[in-house]
Formats: structure tokens, C-alpha cells, sequence
């Protein structure tokens, strides 16, 4: 095979907007329930094919691997079977999310290695098919195929597009913490098993991944939508540009809460402190991200963002002022 052009993608970053989590499944993984929401912070995906076979990942950053345990290498994988291409895949990740911070960075970059390789073969996966592909490769890699508010079911690879909503400042807080998912996972078990030994008055997973979906129906059921030009529903002002704005705090303030604060902030009382933080500079609403370590605050102006950034960065904590994506900026910055 020819040695082809590169192609280079923006790998977007998520958010999530509640999290519950669910009983054991019996493929091993948890049930979970979430509203995924994608911003502005991205990493950089840049993939190249030559002669000869395999697939080589480059990244200035020691922390991302670069063998076959790397996300991006089963997603290659996978692509080139599909695509039926031949040829050796050099991927180049320019990292700027943090590694193990709960933005889906990995799963990110993994979807950004598809969709550039995509480019460089000109061919084109159906989206049934990436899809399918990129479910069997990670739980919340199917997310990155749609962009903008995302229902997410089942371990999270079940994915619904929600409205459409407009774009929302926002600041995203990155605590030099690594946290692992699979053992905030395994707390959250050890705590449930705790609670119920001790005979506590607690919802159980279900009840909890209940609620959740009565309030994100609830919320959904006063979302306004009409008939966009192409003939699909997107999000608009019920009145006015205001009530616009708000509709992601409408969401969040349903009450929905993301189950992994029970176990991580006890392990590292500092996220519980930047959460603080984030409430006292004006934010609407503040959560952890995924199983963190990265938090995020919800504000109504970029100008009142900005300066919460700035006074956590005063403070040696890492954080930057970004903005919300829709589903359709999220494909045109793509």
C-alpha cells in the first residue's frame, strides 16, 4: 500500500450529568445510568498509513501506553478488519486531557483514531457499524459517535441523543489524581456491602437507577423542541434566549447526583474541597466527572467562569474555562 496523507481529528472531551450506578451484570460489568455531555477540551489525534503491517502509537506523554493495552489500538484494530485495509497505522496522540481524570479522554481518543482513519483510507464505516465497534471495544466510546447530551444506558454503550442544547460555560478542574474506574468500582461495591451488613436505610441500585430516569423524563418532558430545517427535532428557546441558557441547569438541579462521590471524595477530601470551591465562585452546579478525578462547574457567563478558573489556578489547582458543545459544533470542530 501507498504511504497515505495524515489525517488529524480533535479527540472532545465529556462530562457527566448524574451517575447511577446499577447491579452487577452478568457480563461482570455495572449497570449504570448518565447523561453524557461533550466540551471544548480536546486532545489531538493524528493517524498516518505506510507499507508494511501493525499499528504504532506515539505519545510524548509517559503516562499513555502505547502497546496493544492502549484504547486506540483495539479501535485501529478493529477499523482495519472492518475497512478490510492493509497497511502499518501510525497514530500520534497530542495529549491535553488528563489521564485517568473521568472526561473520557482514552474512550475519546480511541474514536478520533477511527474517524481519522476513516479519512486517510477514504472509506467510511456505516454508523450502525462504528457503533457496533466501538461498544465491543469500551462502555463509553459509542458517545463520541454522537456528540452533544447523550442519554446513556445499559454500562453506559447504549447511547439516545437528547436535545440539542445550546452551549454553556463551564470550568473544568484536573487535580494531579489518578483515580482508577474499576476500583472506585469496587469501593462502591465494598460500600454497599458495608451498608447492608450494618442494616442502613439505603436505595438500592435499582431504586436509585429509578429515580434517575423519572427525573431525566421529567426534565425531558419540559425541554422545548421544534422541526429544524433539515426536519429533526433540536433544542430551542421555550421564551426567550434565557430560558435557553438554563436548560442544563434545569437538568442538573432535578437532583440527580453522581454515585461515585460516595467513594472517591472520602479517599481524597481535596476533590470535596475543589467542589466547594467551584459552588462558592458562582457556579449553577458542580459535580465530578465520570469516577473523577476531574470536576466540573456549571456558570451562566463565561466572564463569571473565567475568573472562578482563574482563582483555582491562584490556588496550584489546575483548571480552565471551556464551554459546552452542541452536537453540531461538536461534528464541524471535529
Amino acid at each position: 500500500m501507498l504511504v497515505t496523507m495524515p489525517a488529524t481529528v480533535r479527540s472532545f472531551a465529556k462530562i457527566n450529568l448524574g451517575l447511577s450506578i446499577g447491579a452487577h451484570r452478568p457480563d461482570g460489568f455495572h449497570e449504570l445510568r448518565t447523561v453524557y455531555q461533550t466540551i471544548a477540551l480536546h486532545d489531538v489525534i493524528t493517524v498516518r498509513v505506510v507499507r508494511g503491517s501493525g499499528i504504532e502509537i506515539r505519545c510524548e506523554d509517559p503516562r499513555v501506553p502505547t502497546d496493544e493495552s492502549n484504547t486506540c489500538h483495539r479501535m485501529i484494530e478493529s477499523g482495519m478488519a472492518a475497512l478490510r485495509a492493509k497497511g502499518r497505522v501510525i497514530l500520534e496522540i497530542e495529549k491535553r486531557l488528563p489521564v485517568q481524570g473521568g472526561l473520557g479522554g482514552a474512550s475519546s481518543n480511541a474514536v478520533a483514531a477511527l474517524i481519522a482513519l476513516e479519512r486517510v483510507l477514504r472509506k467510511q464505516l456505516s454508523d450502525p457499524e462504528k457503533l457496533r465497534i466501538a461498544a465491543a471495544v469500551g462502555s463509553d466510546l459509542p458517545l463520541f459517535l454522537v456528540g452533544g447530551t447523550i442519554l446513556g444506558v445499559g454500562r453506559g454503550e447504549d447511547v439516545y441523543p437528547l436535545a440539542d442544547l445550546p452551549a454553556m460555560p463551564c470550568v473544568i478542574v484536573t487535580p494531579e489524581v489518578g483515580i482508577s474506574t474499576p476500583t472506585a468500582f469496587a469501593e462502591w461495591d465494598a460500600l454497599l456491602t458495608e451498608a447492608g451488613s450494618a442494616k442502613l436505610t439505603t436505595a438500592g441500585p435499582s431504586d436509585r437507577m429509578m429515580e434517575l430516569g423519572r427525573r431525566i423524563s421529567s426534565w425531558l418532558s419540559n425541554v422545548p423542541l421544534k422541526k429544524a430545517s433539515g426536519g429533526r427535532l433540536s433544542g430551542v428557546p421555550a421564551r426567550g434566549r434565557g430560558r435557553a441558557e438554563t436548560l442544563l441547569l434545569d437538568l442538573v438541579r432535578t437532583g440527580i447526583e453522581n454515585d461515585f462521590e460516595r467513594v472517591v471524595f472520602p479517599q481524597y477530601p481535596e476533590l470535596r474541597d475543589v467542589k466547594r470551591v467551584l459552588a462558592g465562585s458562582g457556579a449553577g452546579y458542580v459535580s465530578l466527572s465520570g469516577s473523577g478525578s476531574a470536576l466540573y462547574g456549571l456558570f451562566r457567563s463565561k466572564a463569571v467562569a473565567e475568573k472562578a478558573a482563574a482563582r483555582l489556578r491562584r490556588e496550584g489547582v489546575p483548571a480552565q474555562a471551556t464551554t459546552t458543545l452542541r452536537r453540531r459544533q461538536y461534528w464541524k470542530k471535529l
